[in-house]
């Protein structure tokens, strides 16, 4: 192999395209804080003083054509080559091979070995004239290249935003298969991840931060509460099929974690808390047609994230709750989605990115034990006597679904729809540096509160006892819609990474917002109201009477809520020049504010607070720092402070009947300390 590289740089290139094509190794936004490390476009260089700038030669076209086939290059970095001597564009290529992570260090130094013994000649077009060497050093415009003497700088990435959605269409043949089941390829990844983290306040016993006063009293104190967790760890495979078709590419995922349910085995009762269940994350097949050098089209079936809410995240060490109901909107659901990517060219790389999914048509709420009542005649065949006995039967709710908020969505018969447009543009060109986003998505579904007649109420006095189940003889259905509008952008800079996220929308609950709050009764004017249970037991329908006296159910209506957040990267260890080859080399800083709240008016319909009363949580906010230590490309260790606070609505006196600490407070804070390493691979 040795003998391989110092003979030909062809021979490198084409094992490392074959072995590494594209960063495959990049797992899940929640828990990782790098990406490709760099799309930056780059100037062409001088030729030293007396040259022949008009004769240099250039580097091979097919070379550089073949990189931007594989994904390896992007349009405007093979541009960008092209108009380069051949042996600066050498070493400019050689520059973007390393900070894309193609070669390594060992193998660069033996590729500018094999430059300064002049056997660059079998990659470059030496028809026009001598070459120059230049050093791995990016110059800037106009700037002349410096002399082949100057060491060659690595460079550390900028800081890259969360992205679990990416833009970039895969490339075929791209995947570096570890594993092959007949001609499918599949590479594995994952991590393993344990954490330490102490709260000031956990009431309700999670390892995980919660909104205040979702529990009840914490008790005498604020309940502070030490944790330790490895169920974050997390495991997948990569897939790529083959076609028959060049322009066709056919790529999957599936992934898995162990934040799933506590074993209830005989065996394990006693330490179920170690033995958490692996559950599913994702699960989907990806179908790409390149149509044109421009366009993309693509089509995806199974499991992924919702592109509403998921498409600008941040970045937070903590992600087995993931700044749920603190600012991060986000889910992972069923779906088919279709788009397409249309490369608009210019210096700084525009790209364009519609789609559309259908959606499964999840809801958030809790499903409960429904309680029917069951009653019994017996007669005495000796005094002909006859005597009734009734006794409540329970219903186990969580029977009929298959997990929270499966039924109501799915009672309403249709999909929930959901949209996304991006734009993608080179914001900084310095290397290093991935490309920046604008971006809006959206989606539109309802819900439907099916009401069986079984469990239609009796009528409260004067009215007759049947009186509504004489109105409703089948049962009533109840719906509601739901939407949500994000706009959001992400500017990665040298320097700093800025990600906000700004939302609005209503019945948000299954995407983490609008503080667990789902939908409410709108029961205002109606008189001798009762009670109906779901038939899923996770809601209730109010039947009355209006000012005509007719039986009706009051309207449904969804909980308005709006939020977003605003995270700020800092690349430390660029901003300090450390060594790119040193321990120094992974040091980044995050500051993050997250908020999410509920509309004041729906907030008291839906916790049915009167005008003399209060409640909460109406918003809860985020404030953290969060530091990540990289000691090498497979381990990492986090640290994270955060500060976590809910707000409760006061009475008319100003004072609040939620407690902490056995005291009446209208305020609930947690202040979280995590620390712990990830283990990738």
């Amino acid at each position: 192999m040795r003998d391989c590289f110092r003979s030909s740089v062809v021979c490198l290139l084409a094992i490392a395209c074959l072995l590494f094509p594209v960063a495959v190794c990049a797992a899940d936004s929640s828990a990782t804080t790098t990406a490709d490390p760099t799309n930056a476009a780059t100037s062409a260089a001088t030729t030293n003083s007396g040259a022949n700038v008009g004769a240099a030669a250039v580097i091979n076209p097919t070379l550089v054509d073949l990189l931007v086939k594989k994904g390896i290059l992007t349009t405007a970095e093979a541009n960008s080559l092209r108009s380069m001597s051949g042996s600066a564009g050498m070493q400019q290529l050689l520059l973007l091979l390393k900070a894309k992570g193609v070669v390594n260090d060992s193998e660069a130094a033996e590729l500018k070995s094999a430059a300064d013994a002049d056997t660059l000649h079998s990659l470059v077009d030496t028809e026009s004239g001598p070459t120059q060497y230049a050093s791995l050093a990016t110059p800037g415009a106009g700037q002349a290249a410096a002399p082949k003497e100057a060491k060659a700088p690595d460079v550390i990435p900028a800081i890259a935003p969360v992205r679990v959605l990416p833009l970039d269409a895969p490339v075929k043949e791209g995947l570096a298969g570890a594993l092959k089941l007949g001609a499918v390829r599949m590479t594995p990844y994952g991590f393993v991840k344990a954490t330490a983290d102490y709260d000031t306040s956990s009431p309700r016993g999670d390892d995980f931060p919660v909104p205040g006063f979702v529990s009840a009293d914490t008790g005498p104190t604020n309940n502070p509460e030490f944790h330790m967790k490895a169920r974050q760890t997390r495991m997948g495979f990569k897939f790529e099929w083959p076609d028959i078709s060049k322009n066709v590419t056919v790529t999957g995922q599936i992934e898995g974690d162990y934040e799933g349910n506590f074993s209830r085995a005989d065996n394990r009762n006693v330490s179920s808390i170690r033995s958490s269940m692996f559950s599913l994350r994702l699960a989907f097949g990806r179908l790409d047609w390149a149509v044109s050098p421009n366009t993309d089209i693509f089509f995806e079936a199974g499991q992924d994230w919702t592109i509403y809410g998921s498409s600008a995240l941040m970045n937070l060490f903590e992600t087995t709750f993931f700044g749920a109901y603190w600012g991060n909107t986000y889910e992972r659901s069923p779906q088919m989605r279709l788009g397409f990517v249309e490369k608009l060219g210019g210096s700084r790389n525009w790209k364009l990115s519609p789609e559309f999914a259908i959606m499964m048509p999840s809801e958030g709420n809790v499903p409960a034990d429904a309680v029917t009542s069951t009653c019994t005649t017996t007669v005495n065949h000796t005094t002909f006597a006859a005597t009734t006995t009734c006794s409540n039967v329970v219903l186990d709710g969580t029977s009929n679904q298959l997990g929270y908020g499966e039924r109501q969505g799915a009672d309403n018969g249709k999909p929930e729809f959901e949209g996304r447009v991006v734009l993608q543009f080179q914001l900084d060109k310095a290397p290093g540096v991935v490309p920046a986003q604008i971006l809006w998505s959206g989606f539109y579904g309802g819900r439907q509160a099916t009401v069986p007649f079984s469990n239609v109420p009796n009528a409260p006095s004067p009215l007759a006892s049947a009186f509504y189940k004489d109105a409703f003889p089948r049962g009533v259905d109840n719906n509601s819609n739901s939407y949500g509008n994000q706009i959001a952008v992400s500017l990665p800079t040298r320097w700093a990474t800025v990600v906000a996220s700004a939302y609005m929308g209503a019945d948000l609950r299954f995407f983490f917002g609008s503080q667990l709050l789902s939908n409410y009764n709108q029961a205002a004017g109606l008189t001798n109201k009762a009670n109906g249970l779901s038939v899923d037991g996770s809601s209730t329908v109010v039947f009355g009477t209006n000012s005509a006296g007719n039986a009706v159910i009051a309207p449904q209506k969804p909980v308005r809520g709006y939020g977003g957040f605003i995270q700020a990267g800092f690349p430390l260890s660029r901003w300090f020049n450390a060594n790119p080859k040193g321990r120094n080399a992974g040091w980044q800083a995050y500051y993050e504010y997250g908020l999410d709240a509920a509309v004041a008016n729906d907030f008291r319909f839906a916790k049915s607070i009167s005008a003399e009363a209060g409640g909460g949580p109406i918003k809860s906010n985020l404030n953290a720092v969060t530091i990540f230590y990289k000691m090498n490309p497979w381990v990492q260790f986090g640290f994270e402070e955060s500060h976590y606070a809910s707000y409760a609505v006061p009475d008319t006196k100003g004072a609040c009947t939620t407690k902490i600490a056995g005291l009446p407070s209208c305020t609930s804070i947690d202040w979280r300390t995590e620390f712990g390493p990830v283990f990738t691979f």
